[in-house]
C-alpha cells in the first residue's frame, strides 16, 4: 500500500520507541511491515531526491511526538520514549494525530507560536489547514512557518550542548554575520573565559572599528530567565569599560524586570533571547545551510504585451 501519512504513522512509530528502537531508521522496517509497503514505495524519494516519502513522514511523526513531551532527545540522533509517552500508551489509544496531541500542553504551546521559513522536508499540513480552503500560497507561507518553527527548536537543542567558549564566539560570528566590523574576522575578539569582568566578547561597530560593541552571552535552560541582577552587572562592566553599547544574550529569556532595567540605564542595550537569536542564525545562515528551494514563477504579461 502507499506510504502512510505522518499521522497515521504517529501511534507505530510511540510504540516501537516504547520497545526499544532509538531512532527512526531503526523503526523503517517495522513500519514497511504494519502497512505493508513494498520495497518500491518505500524507496520513492521526495521531490529534492534526497529522502525517502517513509522517512520523511516518520521524521516528522517522530517530530510531533517529541513536540507534545511523548518522545525526548538526550542526544542527537537518539529518541526515547517518556513517562508521558508511556501513560499516553497504557490507555490502549486507537489513534494518534494532530488532534489527540493538542491535549498535551508543551504541543499546544509549541503549535501556538508564530514563526517563518526554511528546510528540505516535506511538509504535513499545518493546524487547521484544508487544501480545499487554501491558495497554494498560503499552503507554502503555513508549511514554512513549521519548518522554520521546528528548525529554529533545533538549533536552540545545540546550542545548550556545545562549549561555553563555542557557544561565546557562534554570537560573534551572527554578529559579524549580520555586518558587524564589516564582516572582518580581525575586528571581533574573545576575552578570557575567567576574569573578563562580565564581558564575553567585543566586536567593532564598523569596519574601522570607532565604536565596539560589547557582549555577554549565558547559556541558560529555557525555564531559567534572565533577571535584572544579571543586566545590572553587565550595566556595571560596560562602565568599567567605559562603553556606551551592548548585547546581551541568553538560550533563554529575559523577566519583565529586565527588560524595564534596560530602558533606564544610559548605554544602549539589546537583549537577545534563545528564540531570536535562533531566528538570526537562520536569516544570516550560521550553523544551517539551505538544502533545497522552491521556485514559484508567474506569467510575465510584458513579454506577451503588443506593441
Amino acid at each position: 500500500m502507499p506510504v502512510p501519512d505522518y499521522q497515521t504513522l504517529m501511534l507505530p512509530v510511540l510504540r516501537l520507541f516504547a520497545a526499544g528502537k532509538t531512532n527512526i531508521s531503526e523503526c523503517l522496517d517495522d513500519l514497511k511491515r504494519e502497512f505493508d509497503i513494498s520495497d518500491e514505495e518505500a524507496e520513492e524519494l521526495l521531490p529534492s531526491g534526497k529522502m525517502t516519502y517513509l522517512g520523511n513522514r516518520a521524521h516528522w511523526a517522530r517530530t510531533y511526538l517529541g513536540k507534545a513531551g511523548l518522545l525526548q532527545s538526550p542526544r542527537r540522533g537518539f529518541h526515547e520514549i517518556t513517562e508521558l509517552g508511556r501513560d499516553f500508551l497504557a490507555t490502549h489509544p486507537k489513534e494518534l494525530n494532530n488532534k489527540v496531541l493538542e491535549q498535551f500542553d508543551a504541543f499546544a504551546e509549541w503549535r501556538s507560536t508564530q514563526s517563518a521559513t526554511d528546510s528540505d522536508i516535506e511538509t504535513p499540513l499545518p493546524k487547521g489547514s484544508d487544501q480545499s480552503d487554501q491558495t497554494p500560497e498560503d499552503a507554502i507561507q503555513e508549511a514554512s512557518q513549521i519548518l522554520n518553527r521546528t528548525l529554529r527548536d533545533d538549533l536552540l537543542t545545540e546550542l545548550l550542548r556545545v562549549s561555553p567558549a563555542r557557544f561565546e564566539q557562534l554570537i560573534l560570528d551572527v554578529l559579524s554575520a549580520m555586518g558587524f566590523g564589516g564582516g572582518k574576522l580581525s575586528n571581533k575578539t574573545l576575552t578570557p573565559i575567567s576574569g573578563d569582568g562580565g564581558i564575553d566578547g567585543v566586536i567593532n561597530e564598523d569596519a574601522l572599528g570607532l565604536d565596539a560593541v560589547y557582549i555577554q552571552a549565558k547559556r541558560y535552560a529555557p525555564e531559567n530567565k534572565v533577571g535584572r541582577p544579571d543586566i545590572q552587572r553587565f550595566v556595571g562592566s560596560l562602565t568599567g569599560e567605559s562603553a556606551t553599547k551592548g548585547v546581551f544574550v541568553t538560550t533563554s529569556d529575559f523577566s519583565r524586570e529586565a527588560h524595564e532595567y534596560v530602558q533606564r540605564v544610559q548605554q544602549r542595550i539589546v537583549l537577545l533571547n534563545g528564540q531570536r537569536l535562533a531566528q538570526l542564525m537562520i536569516e544570516h545562515n550560521v550553523g544551517v545551510r539551505t538544502q533545497s528551494t522552491v521556485v514559484i514563477k508567474k506569467l510575465d504579461d510584458d513579454y506577451f504585451t503588443s506593441d
